[in-house]
């Protein structure tokens, strides 16, 4: 009894003094950083809320690594016997960890904020190039591959918008940027084309000088159609007194080159024969005499210079017609008005009357900025 006794008092004892050595190891032993761990912890945690890893991925991929780094230093640390720990490399990261999380946090609000700026900037860009494309080329006969890029940059650029709006920057971004390719591509060689077109104007601004000078000094009625904006006006002594829409050939850009080439002539003409009842298709029609001197020229060395071919026809015909209010270009050449319009123009206008056909009666510039 005496020696079980014994062995359970040196038993407790010597487990008391193991527990002592312990607690005053613990007690002496290096501590881990437990409170720069956490804060570091939450510093990234805060990062990814902010989207660091999309806004700001630099920083916070630095600040994933260093805490990588400081969570495998601590478990290489926690594997030496309790008094060879050394925890300053795992406070070092830990600190670096928050460091770079708070900057990547900061940084990724910046420059969301920022391109978030720039791309309502764009869109309303794009937005306007867009309208600018809807109202100048609306109704000019690009082809239809151009015509099918203008449509894919508008679905791009109402993808990019949804996006836009749902907060989804990086992904807008990509849109507007194939947007803007399309778009202001498509754009930027109309505009040259026009412009090339538009070196005709001082022709066109003298015909209508020339034209409404005629009407007023023998007080006679005169059209003039201006083909860019769509407008047929009836003059009367030099005075503006009817506006109509027109709607024209289906490439009308142009003066007329040959028979078939759907055109819309460029010149001035007289009226030659009007139509009407069962004269006509089109309720009522006035022809012009198209081609006039000019034009039989100007075909004559287009096709001896090989501009169009030998077989060509100059082709005739042309008309200023009822028929129209379709908001189209349609005609195979002539000048379609509705046939309440050209009941108007019929009673006023007689054989002889000018027509003065124009590509436009305002300068480039005035077009781009109307």
């Amino acid at each position: 009894m005496k020696k079980k006794l014994r062995w359970v008092i040196v038993t407790l004892c010597s487990a008391a003094i193991i527990a002592s050595i312990i607690f005053l190891l613990h007690k002496i032993a290096p501590k881990p950083p437990v409170d720069d761990v956490e804060f570091a912890m939450q510093n990234l945690s805060k990062a990814g809320t902010n989207k660091a890893g999309t806004y700001s991925k630099k920083l916070y991929n630095e600040a994933k690594a260093a805490f990588d780094s400081c969570m495998i230093n601590w478990t290489r640390e926690n594997e030496k016997f309790i008094l060879f720990r050394n925890f300053e490399k795992v406070e070092d990261y830990a600190k670096l960890s928050a460091l770079k999380s708070s900057q990547a946090a900061e940084s990724s609000v910046s420059n969301s904020n920022n391109l978030k700026s720039k791309l309502r900037v764009k869109i309303d860009s794009l937005n306007h190039t867009r309208q600018s494309i809807d109202k100048i080329f609306g109704r000019y006969p690009l082809s239809p591959e151009i015509r099918s890029r203008i449509s894919n940059g508008k679905m791009l650029l109402k993808e990019a918008e949804v996006a836009f709006d749902n907060g989804q920057y990086l992904p807008a971004n990509r849109k507007i940027a194939d947007a803007e390719y399309l778009l202001t591509n498509v754009y930027d060689n109309a505009i040259d084309e026009l412009k090339d077109y538009f070196n005709l104007f001082p022709t066109w601004k003298r015909w209508v000088q020339s034209s409404i000078s005629d009407s007023r000094k023998n007080n006679s009625y005169l059209l003039i159609v201006d083909k860019f904006s769509r407008k047929c006006y009836l003059y009367l002594g030099g005075n503006k007194k009817y506006e109509f829409e027109a709607e024209l050939g289906r490439n009308w850009v142009g003066d007329k080159k040959r028979s078939g080439d759907k055109a819309t002539p460029e010149g001035i003409y007289r009226i030659v024969t009007k139509y009407q009842g069962r004269e006509t298709q089109y309720h009522k029609a006035l022809r012009i005499d198209y081609p006039n001197a000019e034009d039989k020229e100007r075909f004559r060395m287009e096709i001896k210079k090989g501009i169009i071919p030998a077989s060509s026809k100059i082709g005739g015909g042309i008309e200023i017609h009822g028929g129209g209010g379709k908001g189209v270009d349609w005609t195979e050449g002539c000048v379609a008005l509705t046939d309440r319009e050209i009941d108007i123009v019929f009673s006023l206008v007689k054989v002889g009357t000018m027509v003065t056909i124009v590509g436009s009666m305002k300068d480039f510039n005035e077009v781009l900025v109307n």
